[in-house]
């Protein structure tokens, strides 16, 4: 059976990157005993695939993976993952996928973030009070780097709901395939917006959910699955 499992990202361990992560869970897998389904060949690995990755130093509260199981139950995976999981990770919840659902980096449609300052910083607070005129243009436009070149790209499209509320920056932006848009992007061109040079590595992001699109709404990759 095909198994989505959410988890959350913190602490030190906001600071360990996609590949050591992955390389992580498939040791806990083993650990906890999760009775996981491999591949077949000459090199059998874990079936496992990951959600969008999540940048080093930034937490989450809402990260995902795909595994497929031979046997076991919600509760099962959860509890024996939970008690081999070291401080800053966490189970939030297993769910079983049905047929026909597409994997969890494919069904990324947005994601939301909340952005504050680090300990011993504070928001620059001539630029906290725009943002409906900030919204309000025509269009954001910025340099985006790409594998091969530069492409000017527009924002504005791709953010769905900026918002501050005397404590962070909150938002909603397009984090598919055709977007992927870095929550910092958003800060340091409001920051220009507002004429206030932004030092961006004062902030601390978190993202709190992924969701994907489906007739119209957007729903978290967790709302897909059912108890098992």
């Amino acid at each position: 059976m095909k198994v989505r499992i959410k988890f959350a990202k913190y602490g030190v361990m906001k600071y360990i990157g996609h590949l050591d992560i992955m390389r992580y869970f498939q040791k806990c897998m083993r650990k906890a005993d999760v009775d996981i389904a491999y591949s077949t060949g000459f090199s059998p690995h874990q079936i496992m695939s990951f959600a969008s990755p999540l940048g080093v130093g930034v937490e989450s509260r809402g990260e995902y993976f795909d595994i497929e199981l031979n046997s076991g139950n919600a509760e099962y995976v959860k509890e024996r993952l939970n008690a081999v999981m070291v401080p800053g990770m966490e189970i939030i919840s297993v769910v079983k996928l049905p047929d026909g659902v597409k994997n969890a980096m494919a069904s990324i449609a947005a994601a939301s973030y909340t952005v504050f300052p680090k300990d011993g910083y504070e928001h620059e607070n001539q630029c906290t009070d725009k943002i409906e005129d900030f919204l309000l243009q025509e269009s954001i436009v910025i340099t985006k780097q790409t594998k091969k070149n530069e492409i000017e790209f527009d924002l504005k499209p791709h953010i769905f709901s900026f918002e501050f509320d005397k404590e962070a920056y909150r938002m909603l932006v397009d984090a598919s395939s055709a977007g992927n848009i870095k929550p910092l992007a958003v800060i340091e061109e409001y920051g220009k917006f507002c004429g206030v040079d932004i030092s961006l590595d004062h902030y601390q992001i978190v993202r709190n959910e992924i969701f994907t699109e489906s007739e119209g709404k957007l729903m978290s990759l967790e709302s897909l699955g059912e108890d098992f």
